[in-house]
């Protein structure tokens, strides 16, 4: 397909996911490294619990609160 054909298409709304090459496509600035965090029994008692009142996993609960801490601070990069 041509790009203006394309570019017609998305401009009119339609569906181009067909038109598209997915098996490469990666987020902006999601790329992951793990790291190891040694916490205090009493602090993943903690996670826990609010992660059960969350019905999320304790990992997501650090993820979001580190994330919120972060943009507060503004150590963040801007555009996220």
């Amino acid at each position: 397909m041509k790009a203006k054909k394309f570019e017609q298409q998305f401009d009119d709304g339609a569906d181009i996911t067909a038109s598209l090459d997915l098996s490469k496509a990666r987020r902006v600035l999601q790329d992951q490294k793990r790291v190891n965090v040694d916490f205090p029994t009493w602090m993943i008692d903690s996670l826990d619990r609010e992660a059960s009142k969350l019905g999320v996993t304790r990992q997501s609960v650090i993820k979001v609160w580190l994330a919120e801490r972060l943009q507060a601070t503004n150590s963040i990069h801007p555009t996220l």
